[in-house]
């Protein structure tokens, strides 16, 4: 690890997660029990592990379980505090804007549904050598296990959108983002939209760097999603369980 200080993690954690019901009808989706426990855990403690130790979670529908859940974030190593919606959903976009107050000079973002097992350090180190405002992971998904949405030239990503996919889109967004402040100038604060309308915005600037990932996401977006994910956690805890009580045993002097 050659980073300073690691940022500030924003984690979107507000959508209705209309997907996963009827589970995500009485309890927000960061709550769904993933492997024995609520997903956020798993988030939170991967996050603490990587050298984090603030996170804001951004929260709407349901959020206040959240907090009563989570609390101030000691039992996992970490700072966490909250930004809620309020009273009107504000997108991804929009709960940032909420947010910046807390986020400072560069932060990282990623979704409240997404385990993202890879160095958080080797990212924040790829940001802070280029001049770009904001960097986007990237991962070469040709379709696999989405559809791709962005062009990637190996530095910038030159093309990103949800929408209007091309062929020429290998790669797609893997879920973790880091911002700065300034892409959002002229955004009001009470206004909701996607983060993907500014992606689009710097990408047409040639302001969005690009940094690849190699190896596969894991989400919980969907009921097939789930039981990956699901799988993915509970094989790496046997993996880590099945690792220590296979190590030669070391008897002090």
């Amino acid at each position: 690890m050659t980073s300073a200080a690691m940022p500030v993690v924003a984690v979107l954690a507000g959508g209705l997660a209309t997907r996963l019901h009827p589970i995500t009808q009485t309890i927000p989706k960061a709550l769904v029990e993933v492997a024995g426990e609520p997903f956020v855990s798993h988030q939170l403690r991967l996050l603490a592990c990587e050298g984090v130790t603030q996170v804001v979670l951004l929260v709407g529908h349901l959020g206040e379980q959240i907090e009563a859940f989570v609390g101030d974030g000691a039992r996992y190593g970490l700072s966490v505090t909250y930004s809620f919606d309020g009273g009107v959903p504000l997108g991804t976009g929009g709960a940032i804007v909420k947010a910046l107050p807390k986020l400072g000079g560069e932060f990282m973002v990623l979704y409240g549904d997404s385990y993202l097992d890879v160095s958080y350090t080797d990212i924040v180190d790829a940001f802070r050598r280029v001049s770009a405002p904001a960097l986007l992971t990237v991962f070469r998904n040709e379709n696999r296990l989405a559809p791709s949405n962005v062009v990637f030239d190996g530095h910038s990503v030159v093309k990103y959108s949800k929408v209007d996919q091309a062929p020429d889109m290998d790669y797609i967004d893997f879920g973790i983002s880091m911002l700065t402040p300034a892409i959002f100038d002229g955004r009001a604060p009470d206004r909701g939209f996607d983060l993907a309308e500014v992606f689009q915005e710097l990408t047409l600037q040639g302001q969005l760097a690009g940094y690849e990932i190699h190896q596969r996401f894991f989400e919980i977006g969907s009921h097939a999603g789930l039981q990956s994910t699901e799988r993915y956690i509970r094989d790496k805890a046997a993996a880590r369980k099945g690792y220590a009580q296979n190590s030669p045993r070391v008897d002090l002097p």
